[in-house]
């Protein structure tokens, strides 16, 4: 088994709203399906101030926030009008192309919103990375619960620890909550060959490793590894089959060839994409690098 500790980097998005990116990294470009994972926050915003991304546009990919504190209205080119809370899943299916924008709604803003939470893409498989896109609301008490000797799950997507999720997924993966007591045991789903954690509170040994708060780990290769609580923890675990092929990653496009990569960069320079309903007058130019 090959275990490998991964090093964040904390990256500002403005107004003090800081990012901590795990995924992509030179010692994992992706783990499963995953090819990007950062933890958002926790930061508390100013008064009448707020999370305000807007609207931008994605290829080949699914995304997931899970919330810990705060709120999020997601807005869609589909006309997907969705608040997300703690415990709620939206996963947005980009396929040949969706934009979206992400806002804390007007409403919490005067009460000096909040925001804490985990952000992934979920690289499509070639045979479906070009489909049409979704958008798909799981409520919390939609999400299937585990709970094992010390451990209480949430299984967010795909299949784990005897339970499967609703949400709609194209390869095999898992991504789960787990918060541990101190001394819970959990070995990884052995139905999957590639396994990543990482630890939002507390402490914890992943195999060999040991893991602080913060601290990413990932894992292949052998027998599926076991994740021990040194002390009451929150960590998130995720993984699944090896992707089927390496990807292309260009600011929010993933794709298996590059010249879906330009074709993208194309359509949202040239103002291709559809525009998201309620939120038509705002959108992220495409950078220059």
């Amino acid at each position: 088994m090959t275990t490998i500790p991964i090093d964040g980097k904390e990256r500002d998005l403005g107004g003090g709203f800081v990012v901590r990116r795990m995924l992509p990294h030179l010692k994992a470009r992706h783990v499963g399906p995953f090819v990007f994972f950062d933890e958002m926050g926790p930061v508390a915003f100013g008064d009448d101030t707020g999370l305000d991304v807007r609207p931008h546009p994605h290829i080949g990919l699914a995304t997931v926030t899970w919330l810990f504190d705060g709120v999020i209205r997601h807005r869609d080119s589909l006309g997907s009008h969705v608040d997300i809370h703690p415990g709620d899943v939206n996963w947005m299916t980009a396929g040949r192309g969706i934009a979206h924008s992400e806002r804390t709604p007007p409403e919490v803003r005067h009460d000096h919103a909040s925001l804490h939470g985990i952000q992934v893409w979920v690289a499509l498989p070639k045979s479906h990375e070009k489909i049409d896109p979704e958008f798909h609301h799981h409520p919390a008490s939609e999400l299937p619960k585990v709970e094992r000797d010390g451990a209480r799950m949430v299984v967010i997507a795909g299949q784990a620890f005897g339970a499967m999720s609703p949400v709609r997924v194209f390869a095999p993966m898992f991504f789960v909550q787990a918060r541990l007591e101190a001394g819970a045991r959990l070995a990884m789903p052995e139905e999957h060959a590639e396994w990543g954690a990482y630890v939002v509170e507390g402490a914890v040994r992943f195999g060999d490793l040991a893991m602080a708060k913060q601290d990413m780990a990932v894992a292949h290769d052998g027998p599926p590894t076991v994740l021990e609580a040194t002390e009451p923890s929150l960590v998130m675990l995720f993984g699944g089959a090896p992707l089927d092929g390496e990807r292309h990653l260009w600011w929010n496009f993933v794709a298996s060839s590059p010249d879906l990569i330009e074709k993208a960069k194309a359509d949202w320079a040239a103002g291709r994409f559809p525009l998201v309903p309620g939120d038509e007058y705002e959108r992220i130019p495409l950078p220059n690098y």
